[in-house]
């Protein structure tokens, strides 16, 4: 009865994990296509929050904080970083990988202000991914960088 208990446990546990892989990849493909759309300019990446996301900016910038909705998010961060730059912010993924629902990315974005400063800022991102909806964001980047275009590249 034990050896029975052992193999159904042990087929149980390979389920799981196949089913865990299979989550993984999707996450990891579904955040890759909302990059891919992005750089294509065919779609925003923003598209893939969740209406209530919780999204937090890590670091000391006046935008560090806790935003907890999907338009809350793009009224007080994107809408004006991007009213900062002469061109949009163009990604490059450097680096993704998935643990279960979680998924993160590191990337670069490039972009021009208005005033001519180069916007080149590096970023983490930590997302929790549920049913194809991007549900809760942590964000690391050089938050020092992020206030200068927010300051100085607005145009005028």
């Amino acid at each position: 009865m034990k050896t029975f208990k052992l193999i159904a446990f042990t087929c149980f546990s390979l389920v799981g994990m196949k089913a865990a892989g299979q989550t993984e990849a999707a996450n990891k493909q579904l955040i890759r296509e909302g990059f891919d759309r992005w750089v294509q300019g065919t779609g925003s990446f923003f598209d893939l929050l969740a209406e209530d996301v919780s999204w937090t900016i890590s670091g000391s910038s006046t935008l560090s904080k806790t935003y907890i909705s999907k338009q809350q998010l793009l009224d007080e961060v994107i809408v004006p970083l991007n009213e900062s730059l002469a061109q949009k912010i163009v990604p490059s993924m450097r680096e993704i990988y998935a643990d279960g629902n979680t998924v993160i990315v590191i990337w670069d974005g490039k972009a021009t202000a208005f005033n001519g400063d180069p916007y080149n800022v590096s970023y983490a991102w930590f997302m929790q991914v549920e049913k194809d909806k991007i549900v809760k964001v942590t964000a690391f980047l050089d938050t020092k960088d992020f206030d200068l275009i927010f300051e100085k590249g607005r145009k005028r």
